[in-house]
């Protein structure tokens, strides 16, 4: 069992920033892949940034914006937000792709969701 825990969510004014944070804990022999979804009202969830620790997937509506990282040792994925615009407001949702053992099956896991809004 994987529990992720999600913080950093709130308003921002547009052009500001915004840093997510996301901690997974439980029984995780090792994580693949980490990053970040959202949803915003009416839309589907859509990815936002991803990372398997050696490549990267952007949406291209964040690329140049958002940055991921993890940290493979705490289990952590963040999302450095800057120049934030009213569009990106929606619900951001943790993503963990993970296994129990070495020879299990790969996982995915998600967050419950960290609301962000930016204003005009």
């Amino acid at each position: 069992q994987v529990q992720l825990v999600e913080s950093g969510g709130g308003l921002v004014q547009a052009g500001g920033s915004l840093r997510l944070s996301c901690a997974a804990s439980g029984s995780i022999f090792s994580i693949n892949a980490m990053g970040w979804y959202r949803q915003a009202p009416g839309k589907q969830r859509e990815l936002v940034a991803t990372t398997t620790g050696i490549s990267i997937n952007y949406a291209d509506s964040v690329k140049g914006r958002f940055t991921v990282s993890r940290d493979n040792a705490k289990n952590t994925v963040s999302l450095q937000m800057s120049s934030l615009k009213p569009e990106d407001t929606a619900v951001y949702y943790c993503y963990v792709a993970s296994r129990t053992t070495y020879y299990r099956p790969y996982e995915d896991y998600w967050g419950q969701g960290t609301q962000v809004t930016v204003s005009s």
